[in-house]
């Protein structure tokens, strides 16, 4: 345990100072969503930090390094060109600003440092995977791969759907469902949460692999009750008005499903 606190110490102060460099960046840009993209990259970078100093085996290492490579620098580039790059503001964060109303700067200062504190929470699990010293994957270790390579292809192809839907102009103001968006109405988010599953199941294989049931959990509060799902619905009744309020009627919410008729 001490070992875990010491190493997770370090990944903070790492994850600390990136924040602040976005924050800086913020400021330069007034382009707040950077942070989405720092997520991701953060994520990608800390799996890889924690696969680098571990004392365990080294084909695991190298495992988790690259399973969280993938997938975090990804989703950091995927959020990098479609909401930062390729646009001006986010409907999400003028919410935000509406509500905080004044002191806007410091406030999204604590908002990127609590994004830095989630991040070393939720990556626990990778410290005490990297140092797992058994030269054999388990059973479980097998099953985690697994769900990750699923995981990974259905957030991209959901992912990739949207972008192609939204890239159209004449679909402006209409409801992407495409492919798995006919299914579910955040499949990005659903398959998100997969992959935390992936991890922890690969994390539980390991000593104080406890602490990896942390992440999915705190991830699904996360997207079902804080910045996911309630801010992208909430968002998208403002725009798209009784269109949405009839794919909420008709389509799941998070996990795909037949639609209701």
């Amino acid at each position: 345990m001490e070992y875990l606190l010491q190493t997770s110490l370090y990944g903070y102060a790492f994850v600390f100072g990136m924040m602040c460099i976005l924050w800086l960046i913020y400021r330069i840009s007034n382009k707040p969503m950077i942070v989405d993209a720092g997520w991701g990259f953060g994520l990608a970078l800390i799996g890889i930090f924690y696969a680098f100093i571990g004392e365990g085996d080294v084909t695991r290492r190298i495992i988790i390094g690259v399973m969280t490579g993938i997938w975090g620098f990804r989703l950091g580039s995927y959020l990098l060109i479609t909401r930062v790059i390729g646009s001006h503001h986010d409907a999400r964060y003028d919410m935000l600003e509406k509500e905080w109303k004044k002191n806007i700067p410091f406030r999204y200062f604590l908002f990127y440092q609590y994004q830095a504190f989630a991040i070393v929470l939720v990556t626990l699990q990778f410290i005490v995977i990297a140092r797992n010293p058994s030269p054999e994957l388990s059973v479980l270790e097998y099953i985690g791969i697994a769900l990750w390579f699923v995981s990974v292809i259905g957030q991209t192809v959901a992912d990739a759907q949207l972008h192609a839907f939204k890239s159209d102009p004449s679909n402006k103001g209409k409801v992407c469902q495409r492919g798995v968006w006919n299914y579910s109405r955040h499949p990005n988010y659903f398959f998100e949460w997969l992959i935390w599953l992936a991890y922890s199941s690969f994390a539980l294989a390991s000593a104080d692999g406890w602490v990896s049931l942390f992440a999915p959990a705190i991830m699904l509060y996360l997207l079902l009750r804080v910045t996911g799902i309630p801010l992208t619905e909430a968002n998208a009744l403002r725009s798209r008005g009784d269109l949405y309020r009839e794919y909420q009627r008709t389509t799941s919410a998070f996990v795909p499903w037949f639609k209701k008729k």
